[in-house]
């Protein structure tokens, strides 16, 4: 069974369609098999009949001259004084070859003698005996009579020999050939052509269905990458529409929520700045040298961490366009700047394929990382792996790494591990949220992993 639905519509619709295309072939061909040959077999008790009767009209001499005209290749009508000798009816043919005999009687003047053999029966012995009474009354076959005849042999072959009223017998010998009812070809090409194209109607149809389920697969993807996508389209049937508008309002309700929230957060730290100036200013004029080394101590760290809370609302903001970027390039320079500024960044790996993203939000990723990795680890060990689907950067350290239950807490804004490798070193700890936002916001995420020989590695995952 298909894992798509496009597959298991498609499956399931040409199922239903080529066991209907076929049982209603059979079911054709098996009626005009069965329709030909009664039609045949009325044609020979009828013209059989009329040549009794016209032979019967003419005298001897002439009938001799007459028969070759009446006789055509596939009948064979021959004049004799005796009657001769044709294959005996066995029981399964003899109720055909009675209900032939009775038909032609009809036909014929009163006490002509008439001899019928067929050879290959239409009935068989399992056929119940009303079916023969029925078939024996010469009245037209419908319904589960017709269907019934149907099952059975046809005959092939009509022997039948008539005595005319002054003695002689006229014999009359018909075959039926069995390429009568091979399958006709072109009905086989209508039958072929029509289902073929009710099959490409179906897949186009099935694939009109699935497209809105397709975009909307497409919609939510692009979501985390950009929650200033455009909006989808809301056409269609009612279900999608519906559909498409529901995911419409999530989109604006998401999109509000971090607007507000990052609009109130920017404010809160923005406002900050003017009473910390403020206080700056004041510590100025202190006497106290130590207590006003202190004071500017303590203003420092909170502008830091008010420049923090900027980078960090402007981490979470998607407003930078996308845009086809040379990432081994950024990444290069990345190194470069790090090792003018005497830190040891190492870069092992190729990105040879251009990568659509934001230039500012990924170099701001990186250089966190990297920045973070040489402050506790000392240095900086960049390794890329590049695929079709995706960029894997991973820049691990020699440090002293994280404990396994704060893993996944040093993504919250603010978290300060209570080790040395933040009190010493300092921080606010946004840089990490940051750098995960960033990665999140291109479709990817930001794992940390404590290395088996020592240090942190931050695999940074970028699908392409």
């Amino acid at each position: 069974m298909p894992k798509s639905l496009f597959g298991r519509l498609v499956l399931l619709l040409l199922t239903g369609l080529v066991l209907a295309q076929l049982l209603s072939a059979f079911i054709l061909l098996r009626d005009r098999g069965q329709v030909l040959y009664e039609s045949i077999r009325e044609n020979l008790i009828v013209r059989t009949a009329g040549i009794v009767r016209l032979l019967d009209s003419l005298p001897a001499h002439d009938r001799q001259q007459l028969v070759p005209l009446l006789a055509s290749p596939e009948l064979q009508i021959t004049l004799s004084e005796q009657p001769a000798s044709i294959p005996e009816a066995d029981q399964n043919s003899h109720p055909t070859s009675e209900m032939v005999r009775h038909q032609l009687l009809k036909q014929l003047p009163q006490n002509t003698e008439v001899r019928v053999s067929i050879e290959s029966s239409v009935m068989e012995p399992q056929m119940p005996q009303m079916h023969r009474q029925h078939m024996m009354s010469g009245g037209p076959m419908s319904g589960p009579w017709a269907y019934m005849h149907g099952l059975h042999t046809m005959a092939q072959f009509f022997h039948i020999q008539v005595r005319l009223q002054d003695g002689t017998w006229v014999r009359f010998e018909r075959g039926l050939s069995e390429r009568m009812f091979d399958w006709p070809t072109r009905l086989l090409i209508v039958l072929a052509i029509l289902l073929i194209s009710v099959i490409l109607l179906s897949l186009i149809g099935v694939r009109s269905i699935i497209r809105p389920l397709r975009d909307l697969r497409r919609a939510a993807e692009g979501l985390g990458k950009d929650i200033q996508q455009p909006p989808l389209k809301e056409t269609g049937p009612a279900e999608v529409k519906d559909t498409a508008k529901a995911f419409n309002t999530m989109q604006t309700r998401l999109k509000n929520y971090i607007e507000d929230r990052a609009s109130i957060l920017a404010a809160v730290s923005h406002d900050l700045k003017t009473p910390l100036t403020r206080i700056r200013l004041r510590t100025d004029l202190m006497d106290d040298e130590e207590l006003r080394a202190k004071t500017e101590k303590d203003l420092d760290d909170m502008e830091s961490m008010v420049s923090a809370t900027l980078d960090f609302m402007r981490g979470t903001e998607t407003r930078e366009p996308s845009q086809r970027l040379d990432l081994m390039a950024l990444l290069e320079s990345i190194q470069e700047d790090a090792q003018e500024a005497g830190k040891d960044v190492q870069l092992h790996g190729q990105i040879i394929a251009p990568y659509d993203g934001k230039p500012l939000a990924l170099k701001r990723c990186i250089v966190n990382l990297v920045e973070n990795a040489v402050r506790y680890g000392g240095q900086a060990d960049i390794r890329i792996e590049d695929t079709e689907t995706e960029v894997v950067i991973s820049i691990c350290d020699k440090g002293p790494g994280i404990p396994e239950g704060s893993l996944q807490k040093v993504f919250d804004p603010f978290f300060r591990l209570e080790s040395s490798r933040a009190q010493q070193t300092g921080g606010t700890g946004l840089g990490l949220g940051i750098a995960r936002n960033i990665a999140r916001a291109h479709g990817g995420d930001l794992i940390l992993h404590n290395r088996s020989e020592g240090g942190l590695c931050a695999k940074l995952n970028l699908p392409r």
